[in-house]
């Protein structure tokens, strides 16, 4: 069953901006799929759509099978939005803020109190529950709303960027949280500017820019259009100002750091048999590539 299907989906605002331009998009149940584009792309307008804040102009939405525009309320139900801005008074308790969630879903109160204990647990924030919003930092607050959106047990999840200015531990501790649930049955689409969770997480990928799918593919696919990679290597003495390997292209960053970048079709080999390169005492090599960022640039410069 598909979890998302998006037929010819257009959007012109009233300042005649148009945010998208006929999209088509499938996503298959149970997928953990990535969304991907820059600002101003359309990715927040697809979004806004399907969870009804924004009017689309033309085009259909199902939604687990269910069309938006026959049943939205049932559509609904079948979906969580986590959204980039968060939508919750400052003023209420994180449990009451969890709990009258789920009252607007019409789940129970036992089952609701037993859900809330469950995911604040698994998030690591149980011992707030009793604590004021406003006295939450800014990724315990981010918790709380991936909780409100899972509370009614949905079987699609939107994520909008749900690490943002999230620290790289919790970070961690999310993508351990969400590929649980993703292997409990959850279909989840994740939209992001960390472009190294898209690539550990999700494994479809498509990238909007304009308004348009440039790329709708499994992110295995994707990955291998990477034309280069980039390695920073360090070394014990300092770097002469003329070096050169023939067959790269080297960048001397200070006295003892170079970047070389590497074709994808050229073997490291060939670089550590280079006699200026043999020359070197390498104390350290990193790869520096951020593969799908890259990608991401080639395909929207290219478009």
């Amino acid at each position: 069953m598909k979890a998302l299907e998006i037929k010819n989906l257009k959007k012109i605002y009233a300042n005649e901006v148009v945010a998208l331009k006929g999209i088509d998009l499938v996503v298959e149940s149970g997928d953990f799929f990535a969304l991907l584009g820059p600002n101003g792309a359309g990715k927040s307008t697809t979004i806004g759509i399907i969870s009804s804040l924004v009017t689309k102009d033309h085009g259909s939405i199902s939604i687990c099978g269910i069309d938006i525009d026959e049943n939205f309320p049932l559509a609904k139900s079948k979906l969580g939005v986590v959204n980039q801005e968060f939508n919750f008074s400052q003023f209420e308790k994180v449990r009451d803020v969890i709990m009258a969630q789920a009252g607007y879903y019409g789940v129970d109160p036992k089952t609701a109190a037993a859900r809330t204990e469950e995911y604040l647990k698994k998030l690591g924030i149980w011992d707030k529950r009793d604590v004021f919003i406003r006295e939450l930092s800014g990724g315990q607050k981010r918790r709380v709303m991936i909780i409100k959106a899972l509370i009614h047990k949905p079987e699609l999840l939107i994520l909008d960027e749900p690490t943002a200015g999230v620290d790289i531990e919790l970070r961690r501790g999310l993508w351990d949280f969400l590929i649980d649930i993703n292997k409990g049955g959850t279909t989840i689409i994740l939209t992001t500017h960390y472009l190294e969770e898209a690539e550990n997480l999700c494994r479809n990928i498509a990238i909007i820019d304009n308004g348009t799918i440039i790329e709708n593919t499994k992110m295995e696919h994707l990955l291998k259009k990477l034309e280069n990679q980039v390695f920073t290597i360090e070394t014990t003495e300092s770097i002469p100002d003329n070096l050169k390997i023939e067959g790269f292209n080297l960048t001397v960053e200070d006295n003892n750091k170079f970047s070389v970048i590497v074709p994808k079709d050229v073997s490291m080999n060939k670089l550590f048999e280079n006699d200026s390169f043999k020359q070197l005492e390498v104390t350290n090599i990193k790869n520096q590539t951020n593969r799908l960022e890259e990608l991401f640039l080639n395909l929207t410069s290219k478009k």
